[in-house]
């Protein structure tokens, strides 16, 4: 990483402080603001490598979700994709910006989709990558079970979750290992980057992953699929959908959700999985960035 880096600011969404990082700084605030939205027990920076080839175009901003990295967890352990799309709504209101550019990846992508449906004039571009959420084919299989025993069994699970104590490693290099072991694509400058931000430190030396570990638990139900294909549907800015070859995700060109969209295009990235920004990072950045500048 070269310059100086983000600094850390908050702001206030149904009475959580979150933090979000600001690349703003040193004279590029008159610069169109670009807003990065992570995934899943991931955060803001893990961006910081897009941030940096991005920010002399743009004032980046990079926001931690609700119960990951620098942001506060949720009192009760629900995390609901609805109060997520709150938190975006009200960070870019917050600034004070808008429209804005929104670059996002999986749980993120989700809800900055969503944003895009609900606020579509708030948007003047969206890359989601990996954000439409599981496939048609896995709801299907998820839902041949009764609703009853999935309730049932995400309640076990909630409560186990509420009795878990967030795993602590010895060391930093622990940590780094098991990211290491969670994305074989990563290089070691990249798993070590995305440690450090990543890990607390416990108060008896050892290291624990910032995340909330209720985020291991997620709703059986969200959103009725019609209501979610209408919130695709009401996307008007051109948006940009990518796609690993070896990811576990569904390319909804191959599975019939691009249907849903009026201005999306799908890219597939070969020789990438889930994080595919970081698998092909140089590919990814300079499709964003000719996608961003059209």
């Amino acid at each position: 990483m070269n310059g100086s880096g983000p600094t850390s600011q908050t702001f206030i969404s149904q009475r959580l402080r979150l933090n979000y990082e600001d690349w703003g700084t040193g004279g590029r605030g008159d610069k169109p603001t670009l807003v990065l939205v992570h995934g899943g027990r991931d955060h803001a920076r893990s961006w910081d490598w897009t941030a940096e080839a991005l920010c002399p175009d743009y004032r980046v901003v990079a926001m931690d979700h609700r119960g990951h990295g620098d942001s506060d967890w949720v009192s009760d352990g629900n995390y609901s994709a609805g109060d997520m799309v709150y938190d975006l709504a009200q960070l870019i209101h917050q600034l004070g910006v808008g429209p804005v550019a929104i670059v996002s990846h999986s749980m993120g992508g989700n809800v900055a989709l969503r944003y895009a449906g609900t606020f579509p004039d708030m948007v003047t571009k969206l890359v989601a990558i990996e954000g439409l959420g599981p496939s048609p084919e896995w709801r299907d299989k998820q839902r041949a079970t009764p609703y009853p025993e999935r309730l049932a069994e995400l309640i076990g699970k909630k409560r186990a979750a509420a009795g878990r104590i967030p795993r602590r490693y010895d060391s930093i290099e622990t940590a780094f290992a098991r990211m290491i072991e969670e994305n074989s694509y990563l290089t070691e400058e990249q798993a070590r980057h995305l440690t450090i931000h990543g890990v607390n430190r416990n108060e008896d030396g050892t290291y624990s992953w910032k995340f909330d570990p209720h985020l291991n638990v997620w709703p059986i139900e969200d959103l009725a699929d019609e209501f979610l294909e209408q919130t695709w549907a009401a996307i008007r800015c051109p948006t940009l959908l990518l796609y690993g070859a070896d990811s576990w995700a569904s390319n909804p060109e191959k599975d019939g959700r691009i249907a849903h969209f009026n201005t999306a295009q799908v890219i597939e990235f070969e020789k990438a999985g889930h994080w595919l920004h970081h698998d092909q990072f140089d590919r990814f950045v300079a499709t964003v960035h000719d996608f961003l500048k059209d």
